[in-house]
């Protein structure tokens, strides 16, 4: 290309608001196992995968895969978004922020109280289906089961495709589960339908942490990660105080508490075409490159996630890899997620005990055994009230500290988790008024809550625009500890008792108190020396 060509195009470019980076100067990251031979060649770029697939099954290459001629001189010209620019995310006014926060986030509260709830309704499950109360807890552990599994896939594809197409999609799908388990005539539709509903509301869970972290600055993330994991926690204290008065209602029962879940989910899907908006700023640049590549003829014009999404074989590659990959090669990822794995299977084992421990030990009936669920509130509120103080350590030392000034609160949650399960644990008594019982599970809340916001918050700030990978990763043990613990946790407390069973997840608790303070003094180190992370160390500017 000439001086005079490319001098022009660069004026186009220009016009469209948009800065012109080299490699070395691109802030944009894609992932670290990428290298310049994995870039997609100018066939690629603006092919179809349908048209790539056919390639790759009939063994046909492209006819530029192998050229020689490309030089220095045809280095790749990466876009970016001018600073300021009101179309990238990160500069959204206030208010469409905190319009796509708080629509995400509802769609995080309907998806924890449907995982939920569904517990309460066993007794006349049980009965309308003729099947046993194991089975019902496999269809309870299922949800959970597909909860995890989606994410390793659907997280990274949403880093590609855009976060707005799987809200929407997912939001269809999972109500349409909830129309199956309504209609379902025996158990096994019922497992299916949990199942593929856990698999649609993940996008709930591990997408609205990366949708903040696309959207809000570091510093200004605390009160939005507390707002998700408010919604989180609510929800699953919501879910079960709402169907347990629902299955005491011999006119209702368990497949209104599937209707009325169909009626939310409807809720959100209006909420989420008026609402959401894509947020991922790399989807936006290669929808602006493909504009520019078109205008102009120039194929050199691309954005950065194209080296990794633009050839089918890589995208699979890494979309399907990344998660797996962060959990079992980054030390972060990996200790914090054994830690929030463990309290999250704990939590499920605590929704499951509650009824046959307030039954049987202060002959509780449905409906109030799901008013105990007010546990989960109040442990929120007092987490909220932990996060404040948090929050307050965060604004005065990340200018020291970094990302490790968010795991100050989470010392003292470390502590208060075991605490809160021994308490738990040495009420099941019937000579111990019930009240103790509430107060141990208030604790182990309120310690729980603290841990999932500095799970969430510390690994979007470490890992950045990886971090619904990083957070698809965590939620795949989380999430099979949350559908294996409720499996075996009966028979378990058969066996030792409600005291001796919850005092071994206890001493569990205590061998891990260690984890937040090796990452608060370790943290920096440990981040360097990680391909991901550093990346997001030497590009994201300070604040």
């Amino acid at each position: 290309m000439s001086r005079e060509e490319d001098a022009a195009t660069l004026t186009e470019a220009i016009d469209e608001h948009l800065a012109i980076r080299s490699l070395e100067e691109v802030s944009e990251l894609v992932d670290p196992r990428i290298s310049p031979l994995d870039r997609p060649d100018d066939t690629q770029l603006d092919e179809g995968y349908v048209r790539q697939l056919g390639d790759l099954i009939h063994h046909h290459e492209h006819p530029h895969a192998h050229d020689e001629k490309q030089s220095v001189n045809e280095e790749p010209l990466y876009i970016e978004f001018e600073k300021g620019d009101k179309r990238d995310p990160v500069n959204f006014t206030h208010a469409q922020k905190w319009a796509i926060t708080l629509a995400a986030c509802f769609f995080t509260l309907l998806v924890a109280s449907g995982s939920a709830s569904f517990a309460s309704g066993f007794p006349s499950i049980t009965r309308d289906l003729n099947c046993t109360e194991f089975q019902a807890t496999v269809a309870l552990s299922m949800f959970s089961l597909g909860f995890g599994i989606l994410p390793l896939v659907s997280a990274s594809f949403s880093e590609e495709f855009g976060r707005r197409p799987l809200y929407l999609g997912s939001a269809i799908g999972y109500a349409c589960m909830h129309l199956m388990a309504a209609l379902s005539q025996n158990i096994q539709t019922v497992i299916v339908a949990r199942f593929l509903g856990g698999a649609f509301g993940s996008t709930g869970s591990t997408m609205v942490g990366g949708t903040i972290a696309d959207i809000w600055m570091p510093h200004e993330r605390g009160l939005p990660m507390a707002v998700f994991s408010v919604a989180a926690f609510t929800g699953v204290g919501l879910g079960p105080i709402m169907s347990g008065w629902i299955e005491s209602n011999p006119h209702l029962e368990w497949r209104w508490i599937q209707w009325i879940h169909l009626i939310m989910s409807g809720v959100f899907i209006v909420i989420a075409f008026v609402f959401m908006k894509e947020t991922r700023s790399s989807v936006l640049l290669m929808r602006a490159a493909r504009k520019l590549r078109k205008r102009t003829g120039n194929h050199r014009y691309r954005a950065r996630v194209e080296d990794e999404r633009a050839s089918l074989k890589t995208l699979v590659y890494i979309s399907c890899t990344r998660p797996i990959y962060l959990l079992l090669t980054e030390p972060v990822v990996t200790s914090f997620t054994l830690w929030v794995g463990f309290a999250w299977g704990i939590l499920f084992v605590l929704i499951e005990s509650v009824a046959p421990v307030f039954r049987s030990l202060h002959g509780f009936s449905d409906g109030p055994t799901g008013t105990v669920f007010v546990t989960l509130l109040i442990g929120c509120i007092l987490g909220i009230l932990t996060n404040t103080v948090q929050e307050r350590l965060y604004q005065k030392y990340v200018g020291t500290r970094g990302p490790e000034a968010r795991l100050f609160a989470a010392c003292g949650a470390a502590v208060l988790f075991p605490t809160g399960m021994f308490i738990f644990a040495w009420s099941t008594f019937s000579n111990v008024p019930w009240i103790v019982l509430c107060i141990g599970m208030t604790i182990f809340i309120w310690a729980l809550f603290v841990i999932y916001v500095a799970v969430f918050t510390y690994l979007a700030d470490c890992y950045g625009p990886f971090a619904s990978s990083a957070l698809a990763g965590q939620s795949l043990v989380r999430n099979l500890a949350a559908m294996a613990f409720p499996l075996f946790c009966q028979q378990m407390f058969a066996r030792l008792t409600y005291h001796w069973g919850n005092s071994i997840f206890g001493f569990i608790a205590v061998a891990m108190i260690p984890i937040p303070f090796v990452l608060f003094f370790k943290g920096p180190a440990i981040r360097a020396r990680s391909k991901f992370a550093s990346q997001v160390m030497q590009k994201q500017p300070k604040t």
